[in-house]
Formats: C-alpha cells, structure tokens, sequence
C-alpha cells in the first residue's frame, strides 16, 4: 500500500494525485482503533457489507493506516534522490520506467529502510489493538490471565511487554541488517 500510495502521490495526474491525498489524509488524520471500528461495526451498518471475518478487518485496517504513513515516506525518499542522477538518466536515454526502477528507486529505498523499519515495529505494536474487535492476540490472552488472577496484574503486563519486545527483536536485527547491507559499496 505504501509503494502504491507514494508513486501515486508522484503521478502526473491530478486526479490520482488528490484522491491518493484524500486517502492519506483520512487515515493519518484518524487513529487507528476508529478505522478498525468503523470496518468492523460502521460499514455493514451503513452499506450492508461485511468486509470479512476480524482477521482480515485487522489486516486492511493496519494495512490502510500504516500505508498511509509509509506512502510518504515513499514519496519523501524518491523526490530527495538527487537531480543530478535523473538527469544523468535521461541523458542515457532511459524512459522514465528505467529511470525509476534502476537508478531512482534503489537510491530512495535505502533511505527508506530506516523509516520502514521503525513503522514494521509500530505495525507489530499496533496489532494489540484488534483485541478490542474480538480478535484473540498476546494482549487478550494477557487480560483472561489478568480476569482470574487479579493479584498478578503487574506481572502478567510485564510478560506482554516482553512477549511484544521478543516479536519485535528479530525486527530490530532485521531492519538493522537491511541497513548495514543497503550502505555497503556507497560512499558516505
């Protein structure tokens, strides 16, 4: 969603341009647990759909407000590539396909990475909150614990901090080992 949403924010359409916009906007503008609402209960009011089972509702609203912030990350990255490597393209006679997929889009996702890496571990974090549309994760089992053993409430929390920070570890090695691999042969 995020690649999808910042290249459209870079279209040479108008329309493309405002309606990826107006996507944006709404879904950073609103928090996360009012989307995951508003698909789970206000939709099949109002249109008299259901989107699917709260798995998926999970999915396409973490999906829908993470992409939202990531596209401009997106966007951000590919416009701070230098001008000179563009020109340098167009001078070799690239179309703006080969432009974008060999030398701008390499250079921008390397700046990307740091950004990509923190918002994976903000996903990782945001996905408690779909307990609260009947989905059972770490953080809801952590509450049926809580229910019956009132008398371990700050243990039983501590073990869901931990349990989230041991998911997100192998994120942290990963994001920095993309990291470290994407610098080398780059000057600094």
């Amino acid at each position: 969603m995020a690649f999808f949403a910042g290249l459209c924010r870079l279209s040479s359409s108008k329309i493309v341009r405002v309606a990826t916009g107006f996507y944006i906007e709404i879904f950073r503008g609103t928090s996360l647990i009012v989307q995951l609402f508003w698909l789970y209960y206000a939709i099949p009011i109002i249109f008299g759909i259901q989107l699917g089972n709260n798995w998926v509702i999970g999915v396409i609203a973490i999906g829908l407000n993470y992409g939202a912030y990531l596209s401009e990350v997106v966007r951000g990255s590919i416009v701070s590539v230098d001008k000179g490597q563009t020109e340098a393209a167009v001078a070799l006679n690239m179309s703006k396909k080969q432009r974008m997929r060999l030398i701008i889009l390499p250079q921008a996702i390397r700046m990307m990475l740091p950004e990509f890496g923190n918002y994976t571990i903000q996903m990782l974090k945001g996905t408690s909150l779909v307990y609260l549309i009947g989905l059972t994760d770490i953080l809801y089992y952590g509450n049926m614990m809580r229910n019956t053993n009132l008398d371990l409430s700050p243990i039983i929390y501590i073990l869901v901090l931990v349990f989230y920070f041991l998911l997100a570890l192998p994120l942290i090695w990963f994001t920095r080992k993309a990291e470290n691999i994407s610098k080398k042969g780059v000057a600094s």
